[in-house]
């Protein structure tokens, strides 16, 4: 009887104790340790691109389209190499808002076709500005959608993928991707989407700002990616403090890196910041990277590089400066993002970034951080045999950029 009423008094307090760090790790994050506002739940985008229904019925081209729901990037990739230049533009013509966001399709074509769809839009946001039947409101939404359509249509700039719908999702390719001989895709964290991927405030701290440093540092044979192709969370709140739009966007980016390789591109290094991070680690299992370098990280839902299930190389930069450092790595009852990638118990390599400042600074030049993100931008990728971490790799010894515990 003493024995079991010890046993229930032991087993009381692990619960509390469990309890009481979910409790604190809430706090800590719906407080927000930067002064941020409590976030807003967001529900996940998800499914095929828009447009998908007429380009599911469409059989102009004599042989049935692969399903945008169904259908591998290779399978994708294969189709469009088996169809003339008419057939492909004409699918572009016909789809736009398909061909634009479709995986494994040629970048070229997903070129024009978001260039199509962003005019489409933007006529229709156009007519939505002085349609009488709309509040003032609504007229004011248009306008300020008409003019960030204006912006993504100027000249120079390469749209990979587009999505008007919810919040927005887009991706942006700096530098030249189809000679590049080094790829490399930037991930971003919490309040990013259409409007605010490449804003001029906080610039290094948005996916945009991030890719444009790293293509300039690491310059000639690069190609850089802005990616924002999941619903992030808005501000330090529950969606922040769990994995649910961070397990909606796994798959999402692990299929938009398959579409790039199966296209062309080499296998690339995939950058992720703060909660882009916790989408990383949830996708490195099945993410065709030869690198996955982790910034400002809360966790990656993940006790070690092992845990990950990957062959890339892992890599972690945390400045002293930076909030995040205040975060539990805890993962308890489905909150928090457990380990920290930047301890070296994780066993990732370490990007020096004592020159990065705050939670948005890694980027920034000048840095260290960004020195070493461009080397390993410019490292030849390992064969799919090599586990990424044994000391030995490319990277490791043709710039010492970090060092393993």
């Amino acid at each position: 009887m003493r024995l079991r009423s010890w046993e229930a008094r032991r087993s009381w307090k692990t619960r509390s104790k469990r309890t009481l760090i979910a409790a604190a790790l809430t706090t800590t994050i719906v407080a927000g340790t930067a002064g941020w506002a409590v976030g807003n739940e967001q529900q996940p985008l998800t499914g095929p691109p828009p447009g998908t229904q007429a380009w599911r019925a469409d059989h102009t081209v004599g042989v049935r389209l692969p399903d945008p729901a169904t259908s591998t990037p290779a399978r994708v990739a294969a189709f469009f190499g088996s169809l003339s230049e008419a057939q492909q533009h004409r699918l572009v013509t016909r789809h736009p808002s398909v061909v634009g966001n479709l995986d494994g399709a040629p970048a070229a074509l997903r070129f024009e076709a978001n260039s199509r769809f962003l005019r489409a839009e933007r006529a229709r946001e156009q007519a939505r500005a002085t349609d009488p039947d709309l509040t003032l409101q609504d007229h004011e939404r248009a306008r300020s959608l008409v003019a960030r359509y204006e912006e993504l249509l100027g000249p120079g700039r390469h749209i990979l993928a587009f999505d008007p719908r919810d919040r927005g999702q887009v991706a942006e390719v700096y530098g030249d991707l189809a000679r590049a001989k080094h790829v490399s895709v930037v991930v971003p964290g919490s309040d990013i989407d259409l409007s605010t991927f490449d804003r001029s405030k906080d610039e290094y701290g948005t996916p945009a700002g991030m890719a444009r440093s790293l293509h300039a540092t690491a310059g000639k044979g690069t190609a850089v990616i802005a990616w924002v192709g999941y619903t992030t969370p808005v501000g330090l709140g529950p969606d922040a403090a769990t994995g649910r739009l961070a397990e909606a966007g796994a798959p999402r980016l692990a299929r938009f890196v398959q579409g790039l390789t199966v296209s062309g591109a080499p296998r690339p290094a995939v950058f992720c910041h703060s909660y882009g991070s916790v989408v990383c680690g949830l996708a490195a299992p099945r993410l065709t990277a030869s690198d996955l370098v982790v910034l400002g990280s809360p966790g990656m839902r993940a006790d070690s590089v092992a845990d990950l299930h990957t062959s890339a190389r892992v890599w972690a930069a945390k400045d002293d400066s930076d909030w995040i450092g205040d975060v539990p790595n805890v993962e308890l009852f489905g909150l928090g993002h457990g380990e920290d990638p930047a301890d070296p118990g994780f066993g990732a390599r370490r990007v020096p970034a004592e020159r990065a400042e705050g939670h948005t600074g890694y980027f920034a030049p000048g840095t260290d951080s960004l020195q070493a993100f461009a080397a390993i931008a410019k490292t030849t990728a390992p064969s799919t045999s090599d586990d990424g971490n044994d000391g030995s790799s490319p990277a490791a010894d043709a710039h010492p950029i970090g060092e393993r515990p």
